[in-house]
């Protein structure tokens, strides 16, 4: 299956070096336990063109070379690739059109954040990890089905001006968002961990959130002086 738009050769290379960086991050959703099957997805925005890269719908993860990777218009068209895109497809070039910060997006169905949004709950800023990643709580989406650019619709809204680069969608999952498709990979890994720690800590009692302005402090402290130079992964 192929488009018949050409990629131009000014980001023909850029193409090929975010169709093997999307492949490979795939796996690090496996490896953190993210995903089931073939549940789940990473795209990438192409810097310089209304283009992204993104998962195959329905491919096993054992198959997701850099080959297999899909590319799209910011519509969610096919351009370039021998399978069908991601079913979030369109949520995901929703995203791009409207956040245009944005360079990354992940969708996983992993458990502990699932279950948030099984109970339509945002997950309160207990721990200073929350804080230091999101801003503050992971924020509810809407419900939203599948199949149109509803999901990447109630995914905006929820977000945008929120420090959360995270957000649930009710009965659904977790969306994450990045400057890049790795440091949205990162977000989803976060959001799971802080998803279970904080469910685990309503099991001994009720959390007690840490203070607006603390987590302002904590938040900035880790966006901007946090880890090497160069590097605030």
């Amino acid at each position: 299956m192929s488009a018949t738009t050409p990629i131009s050769d000014a980001v023909r290379g850029t193409v090929e070096r975010l169709r093997a960086e999307v492949a490979s991050l795939h796996g690090e959703l496996t490896r953190y336990g993210l995903v089931i099957w073939t549940a789940g997805n990473v795209s990438a925005r192409v810097p310089g063109a209304d283009l992204m890269v993104i998962k195959p719908s329905g491919v096993s993860y054992d198959e997701l070379s850099a080959e297999a990777m899909v590319v799209t218009d910011l519509h969610g068209t096919l351009v370039e690739g021998e399978h069908a895109p991601s079913s979030d497809t369109a949520a995901h070039a929703y995203v791009y059109r409207h956040l245009p910060e944005v360079g990354g997006v992940v969708h996983t169905h992993s458990t502990y954040a699932c279950a948030w949004a099984a109970r339509h709950e945002a997950i309160p800023c207990v721990l200073t990890m929350t804080a230091d990643e999101f801003g503050g709580e992971i924020p509810l989406g809407p419900f939203a089905l599948i199949g149109d650019d509803s999901i990447g619709r109630g995914i905006v809204e929820t977000l945008r001006g929120s420090r959360s680069r995270a957000v649930l969608m009710a009965g659904h999952g977790p969306f994450t968002i990045g400057r890049d498709a790795r440091d949205a990979v990162k977000a989803a890994v976060m959001v799971e961990d802080v998803a279970r720690t904080t469910h685990i800590a309503r099991q001994l009692g009720e959390p007690v959130a840490i203070d607006a302005a603390d987590v302002t402090r904590l938040h900035d402290r880790y966006q901007t002086v946090y880890g090497q130079q160069g590097d605030l992964q």
